[in-house]
C-alpha cells in the first residue's frame, strides 16, 4: 500500500495534484484507507453558518450565502460519500421549484459538492458512476467552482475538494477522457506474502475485540501523521520548480507520448507537493520519478484493451537524458529496485518499524505499513443481408477495414485450440434494439432519460427536478389559476428521450466447423471489434460459446470489456455444434439478468455459421421469440448452405455477414 499511502497523501498536501483513482481487486481495504485519510486532514476555519464552509479569511465572492459579516468557526475536514445511484441533483444542488415558481423564490439546496468543499469527496465504485455524473464532478474538481442551472436561474459556489475514487477494472473501466481527469492512480493488489497477510487478520481482529483500545495504540502516530501533512501544506507554496527538473517533466511526458498537457501539469503539482512532504525548499530528479510513477501509467492508454502501466526503466532512461540541477550535488536517482525513494520516508517519519506496542504478540507495526518488509507495487506495461420483419429486429444503421487475420489452424472434430487475436479491432456498425426503453444511460438504443431531447410531459411521481415550464403553466391556467400563482399540483416534469446502454450478449459458435484458419481469424476480430463498440456505447456484455456437447458462459454480464477481450483471445474451437444448448444457455442468462436489472434491454448477437450437428435448434429459438436478436453468419466458400439465414428467420433476426460488421463509410 506504499504508493497509494503516498498519492492520498501528495493530494492531502496539494490538492491542485487532481485526487487519486484506485484501481485494485476486490477486498483490498481500498475503501478503508482512503476513509482513513480524513482523520489526517487539517482542522478547517469556516465562516459560522455559511453552508458552503466559506474560508473566513477569503470567503467566496459570489457564494449563495453571502455576504458574510465575518466571525470564524473551526471544525474538522469532512469526508463525503457519493453514492453509486446519486442524482445529478443530490450531487450539485437543486432548486425548490415550488418556491421559485410560486414565489417567485430562488431557494438553492446544496448539495455534495457544497458539502465537500475544503474536505474529501469520496466515490466507491467510480467506474459504475453514471458519466453525467463523473463529467460533473471532474469538472467541479478541475475549476473548484459549482455551477448550478435551474431554468433561468444561475447559482454558483466554492467546490474545492480532494477527490478521491476507487474501483475494480473487473467490473468495467472509465472512459479514457474521464481517466485523464484523476491527477494520480495507483494500482492496489493484496499482498501474497504469508507473514504481511498474518499480520493483517491480527491487527484487524484486534479492533474488533476493543477498537478504542486499538485507536489509542496509533493515535500518536496518526496525530504525528496529520501534523506533518500540516506542515507539508504550508511549505508547498514555497517550494520551486527548479527548470532542470521542468525540463525533466516535459522529457518524461513527451516520452511516453502521453495525450495533451495535462499530465505534465498534474506531474510538476505532485512533484512539487512530494518535495514539500520530503521536507525540500525545491523539486528533484527524486521528487520528479516519484510523481511521474503515479501521473502517468493510466494516461498511457491507446484504447479500452491496453492496461494501465509504466516502464519504469524507461522511465529512468528518460530522466537519466538531462542533467541534474548543479546546485543539487545529492540529487540522485534512486536504486530501481525501491521506487519510494529509498528509506527517505522511514527518515521523514512516514514508517514506524516499531510501532506502538502490539497487544497480539510480535509482528505489529506501523498502522501506515513497514517499506523494509511490503513489497512495491510495480506496474507493469500495457500491453448478403437478409432481414425478415419483426418487432424484435436490431435495428441495423449505415454504419475501417478489418486487418489481415493470423491466427492458428484447425478442422472438423479436432481437438480444442487456441488462436491468438488477428490485428487491431475495427470500427463496427451499429446494431441497436428497437423501440423506445427506459434503461441505464448509454448510446445504443433510444431510451428515456434525464438528458436528452424534450419529448413530453407528465404529472411527476415523486420531487420534480426538470420542470416542464410551458405544461406546468397550461395546468395552472385550466386550473384557473388566482393572482398568478402556480401550486405543487400544477407542476410538469419534462419527458426526455436520449440514447441507453444495453446488454450485449454474444453467443459464439466455437466448434470445429468454425475452426479453419482464415475464418476464425475474422471472427476473433469481429467480435473484439463489436466488444470495442459495446464499451464506447456504455453497454454491458456477456460472452457464451458453444461447442462439444454444451455451450458455457464463459463471461457474465459485466461492464469489462478487457474481460471479454481476454476470454476472446483464449477461445479454443473444436467438436460438435450444439447451437440449440448455447440459444437455451442465453435465455437462461438473459432471465437471471431480467431480475437483477429488469430496465436494461438485451440484445443478443449469434456468431455462427448456422451447421447445427446436435440438439433442437428450432425449439431453442422460441426461447427468444421476445427478444433483440441478430446473427452473424460466418459461413465461407464458394458453396454456402445458407444455414446462418435460416436461423436468422426462426429468430426473427436480421442476419449480417461477417464481413459486413465493419462500419462502412458513406460516399460524399
Amino acid at each position: 500500500m506504499d504508493d497509494l499511502k503516498l498519492a492520498l497523501i501528495l493530494n492531502a498536501v496539494s490538492p491542485r495534484v487532481g485526487g487519486v483513482l484506485v484501481r485494485g481487486e476486490k477486498g483490498t481495504a481500498k475503501s478503508t484507507i482512503v476513509r482513513a485519510l480524513a482523520e489526517l486532514l487539517p482542522s478547517v476555519e469556516v465562516v459560522p453558518g455559511c453552508r458552503f464552509a466559506c474560508d473566513p479569511v477569503a470567503p467566496y465572492k459570489e457564494c449563495p450565502d453571502g455576504p458574510h459579516d465575518g466571525g470564524s468557526e473551526t471544525r474538522r475536514a469532512r469526508l463525503v460519500e457519493l453514492p453509486v445511484g446519486a442524482s445529478e441533483d443530490r450531487l450539485a444542488g437543486s432548486l425548490d421549484l415550488e418556491k421559485a415558481l410560486a414565489h417567485g423564490v430562488a431557494a438553492f439546496e446544496p448539495g455534495l459538492l457544497a458539502a465537500a468543499h475544503r474536505g474529501v469527496l469520496y466515490v466507491d465504485e467510480v467506474n459504475l458512476l453514471h458519466d453525467h455524473l463523473v463529467d460533473l464532478l471532474l469538472d467541479a474538481a478541475a475549476l473548484g467552482t459549482c455551477y448550478v442551472e435551474r431554468e433561468g436561474v444561475s447559482v454558483r459556489h466554492a467546490a474545492r475538494f480532494l477527490l478521491a475514487g476507487t474501483m475494480n477494472p473487473e467490473e468495467g473501466e472509465l472512459r479514457p477522457q474521464l481517466l485523464d481527469r484523476f491527477g494520480l492512480t495507483v494500482e492496489v493488489r493484496a499482498s501474497r506474502d504469508p507473514g504481511e497477510r498474518a499480520e493483517v487478520i491480527r491487527r484487524r481482529m484486534a479492533y474488533e475485540r476493543d477498537p478504542d483500545a486499538f485507536a489509542a495504540d496509533w493515535d500518536s502516530r496518526e496525530s504525528d501523521l496529520a501534523t506533518r501533512i500540516a506542515e507539508a501544506r504550508k511549505r508547498v507554496e514555497s517550494v520551486r520548480l527548479p527548470d532542470a527538473a521542468l525540463k525533466q517533466i516535459a522529457t518524461v511526458c513527451a516520452g511516453f507520448e502521453v495525450d495533451g498537457m495535462r499530465a505534465d501539469l498534474v506531474t510538476a503539482h505532485a512533484a512539487v507537493a512530494h518535495a514539500a512532504w520530503a521536507g525540500r525548499d525545491k523539486v528533484t530528479t527524486r521528487d520528479v520519478r516519484e510523481a511521474a510513477r503515479l501521473a502517468l501509467p493510466h494516461r498511457r492508454r491507446r484504447d479500452p484493451f491496453d492496461a494501465p502501466g509504466l516502464d519504469e526503466n524507461k522511465l529512468d532512461e528518460l530522466l537519466n537524458q538531462l542533467p541534474d540541477d548543479p546546485e543539487d550535488p545529492d540529487d540522485t536517482n534512486p536504486p530501481d529496485d525501491d521506487p519510494s525513494g529509498g528509506d527517505e520516508l522511514n527518515q521523514d517519519g512516514l514508517e514506524n518499524p516499531d510501532g506502538p506496542e502490539n497487544p497480539d504478540g510480535p509482528g505489529h507495526q506501523d498502522g501506515l505499513g513497514n517499506q523494509d518488509q511490503l513489497p512495491q507495487n510495480k506496474s507493469a506495461q500495457g500491453q448478403a443481408d437478409q432481414r425478415p420483419s419483426g418487432q424484435n429486429q436490431p435495428d441495423l444503421g449505415p454504419d475501417s477495414n478489418d486487418a489481415e487475420p493470423n491466427s492458428s489452424q484447425t478442422g472438423e472434430g479436432q481437438a480444442a485450440e487456441s488462436f491468438q487475436v488477428p490485428g487491431a479491432p475495427y470500427k463496427a456498425r451499429l446494431f441497436s434494439v428497437p423501440g423506445v426503453g427506459g434503461g441505464a444511460p448509454g448510446r445504443r438504443s433510444r431510451g428515456r432519460s434525464a438528458r436528452g431531447r424534450t419529448v413530453g410531459s407528465r404529472t411527476p411521481k415523486a420531487k420534480v427536478t426538470q420542470v416542464h415550464l410551458m405544461a406546468t403553466l397550461r395546468a395552472a391556467a385550466l386550473r384557473g389559476w388566482r393572482q398568478g400563482a402556480v401550486v405543487r399540483t400544477d407542476l410538469r416534469e419534462a419527458i426526455r428521450e436520449g440514447r441507453e446502454g444495453n446488454l450485449v450478449l454474444f453467443v459464439v459458435d466455437a466448434s470445429g466447423s468454425m475452426g479453419a484458419r482464415k475464418r476464425m481469424g475474422e471472427v476473433k476480430a469481429a467480435v473484439l471489434s463489436l466488444l470495442l463498440d459495446a464499451y464506447q456505447r456504455r453497454d454491458k456484455i456477456g460472452m457464451i460459446t458453444f461447442r462439444g456437447t454444451s455451450a458455457e458462459l464463459i463471461l457474465p454480464p459485466t461492464s469489462s470489456v478487457e474481460a471479454g477481450a481476454a476470454r476472446m483471445r483464449l477461445l479454443k474451437t473444436g467438436g460438435r455444434t450444439p447451437i440449440a444448448a448455447g440459444l437455451i444457455k442465453a435465455a437462461e442468462v438473459l432471465r437471471i439478468e431480467r431480475l437483477r436489472d429488469p430496465a436494461r434491454r438485451p440484445l443478443v448477437v449469434v456468431v455462427t455459421d448456422g451447421r447445427a450437428t446436435s440438439g433442437d435448434a428450432d425449439r431453442a429459438t422460441t426461447l427468444l421469440k421476445d427478444t433483440a436478436c441478430v446473427v452473424v453468419d460466418c459461413e465461407s466458400g464458394p458453396v454456402r448452405l445458407g444455414l446462418a439465414a435460416k436461423l436468422a428467420f426462426r429468430l426473427d433476426a436480421p442476419v449480417v455477414g461477417l464481413s459486413d460488421v465493419a462500419h462502412v463509410m458513406k460516399a460524399a
